[in-house]
């Protein structure tokens, strides 16, 4: 019988590790149809994967973590889910971390499958970490919080996102916002699981004092925080300071498209992740 694997070491550790080797970027592989054009490839699934793996490739040596940007697989159907597998497991290979950009939430028995599905051992879209929607509670995501722990994975939970639509939602209550109740119940979940958090929230780089105004307390998170909007979206040293004050060396900035738009070529593309990587540093 060949013998047993060694347990994964917990996510909070190997993002940890990752980002010391690496830096903290984090680059989203977003295959959008005008990038793939800009690329000189088609919009399918054949150009979906020599496009997915060429940035793998590229920027997995000196970035934390990849985020592939998961509906922009789905919309090749089955085929385009076929190179979503086929990315997650170049980048295992490669020891790349990946965190699946699902924005997953329901709530019961379908939760459980969303959590096995993305967390589970020997799943084929298994990715690293995947991120989650708690808008139907906090708690509906217990199956996923819960696997993600015994897997040695991680989840990053929406909580202050920069879309104008957001506010609505997260920013309703003032001091008792609904943005600080999710904030404040992934710091709570970290405490109990104890050592490097497996629950990280996903905070838009571009908020300004939004989690000031409205008393997030990020620093008191233990986990990774997921800031997108870097680059293209206008975000750099100045607004990532501004957002996250004390809590800047949790935070995983990301940047997709400034990056992306360097490509095809492999030299051009890691010479923007590290580019990007060290202006942030």
């Amino acid at each position: 019988m060949p013998p047993e694997e060694a347990p994964r070491a917990p996510f909070g550790e190997r993002l940890a590790a990752a980002r010391a080797a690496r830096g903290s970027l984090c680059v989203g592989i977003d295959p959008h149809p005008a990038l793939l054009a800009a690329w000189g490839l088609e919009d399918s699934p054949a150009g979906l994967e020599r496009f997915s793996l060429a940035v793998l490739d590229a920027v997995g040596p000196v970035s934390a973590a990849v985020k592939p940007q998961v509906a922009l697989y789905e919309r090749h159907g089955a085929r385009g889910l076929a190179v979503l597998e086929t990315l997650l497991s170049g980048a295992r290979d490669a020891g790349v971390l990946t965190i699946a950009d699902a924005k997953r939430g329901d709530i019961g028995s379908t939760m459980q499958a969303y959590a096995d599905a993305w967390l589970g051992e020997d799943r084929p879209l298994a990715a690293d970490a995947v991120t989650l929607n708690p808008y139907l509670g906090f708690e509906s995501l217990r199956p996923a919080i819960d696997l993600a722990r015994e897997t040695g994975r991680g989840v990053f939970v929406l909580a202050l996102t920069s879309n104008a639509e957001g506010r609505s939602v997260q920013h309703v209550g003032g001091d008792s916002s609904v943005a600080r109740s999710i904030a404040h119940a992934a710091a709570a979940e970290n405490r109990r699981t104890g050592g490097a958090g497996h629950v990280g929230l996903v905070v838009g780089a571009t908020i300004g004092d939004a989690a000031h105004r409205l008393g997030l307390d990020l620093a008191a998170l233990n986990g990774p925080i997921l800031a997108p909007g870097v680059g293209a979206q206008g975000a750099g040293t100045a607004e990532l300071r501004a957002a996250f004050g004390d809590a800047l060396p949790f935070v995983l900035p990301t940047s997709s498209r400034a990056i992306l738009a360097a490509g095809p070529g492999a030299a051009q593309l890691r010479a923007a992740a590290e580019r990007t990587r060290d202006e942030l540093a």
